[in-house]
């Protein structure tokens, strides 16, 4: 496993180097606004089934994306709805997750079991320009397995889940932020899935 635990920002050399250890169905760790996550290519089924075994979690719930952009988004998982858009515009980059109805199919367990997706593009420089990197949208469940709670370091991921990354993308500082804001734009007015970091007052004022 590669790593940089300690260091500040991830070199380009060290993007690179994620973005193929990704391509190669293996697991990354790295920041993103909220809290360290773990990246996959989410149109890979054996490299997705590795990270649900890591998490230690079951099918069905999906499994949250990152962008790097709007554009990316919607050049590589299809249109985002109207609503899910003007959302996209008031709050991205941010933690603020959107669930809607792709025109691709990527491997099962990252899709729910309607067949929705959730993704955002967030404030993190390293998380976002990493999506960029690989060329398309990455995974970005929580860096720990079910029932732990997620590392705010590098070096503290490296402790906890190495032996099973391929690489971790760290940052100089610590992350203990609150979760996304996951809201489904696929009906006529948002719907709050889970509260987290960007209040639901605020969502709903910007319909005001």
């Amino acid at each position: 496993m590669s790593e940089s635990p300690g260091s500040g920002q991830p070199s380009a050399d060290e993007l690179r180097d994620a973005a193929a250890v990704i391509a190669e169905g293996e697991i990354v760790a790295y920041p993103t606004d909220t809290l360290y996550g773990l990246a996959v290519d989410p149109r890979q089924e054996h490299a997705v089934e590795r990270l649900c075994h890591l998490k230690q979690r079951m099918s069905g719930s999906g499994l949250p994306l990152i962008a790097g952009s709007l554009n990316q988004l919607e050049s590589t998982l299809g249109s985002m709805p109207a609503l899910g858009r003007r959302l996209a515009v008031r709050f991205w980059p941010g933690p603020l997750t959107l669930v809607f109805m792709p025109t691709v199919k990527l491997a099962a367990a990252v899709h729910a079991g309607d067949g929705s997706l959730a993704v955002r593009v967030p404030s993190s420089k390293i998380a976002r320009t990493l999506a960029e990197v690989v060329g398309h949208p990455v995974t970005a469940t929580s860096a720990n397995r079910a029932g732990e709670a997620t590392p705010a370091t590098g070096a503290r991921l490296a402790e906890t889940l190495g032996p099973e990354l391929g690489a971790i993308l760290g940052q100089r500082s610590s992350l203990e932020g609150d979760a996304s804001t996951i809201v489904d734009v696929r009906g006529p007015t948002p719907t709050l899935i889970r509260a987290g970091a960007i209040a639901w007052d605020r969502v709903l004022q910007s319909f005001r």
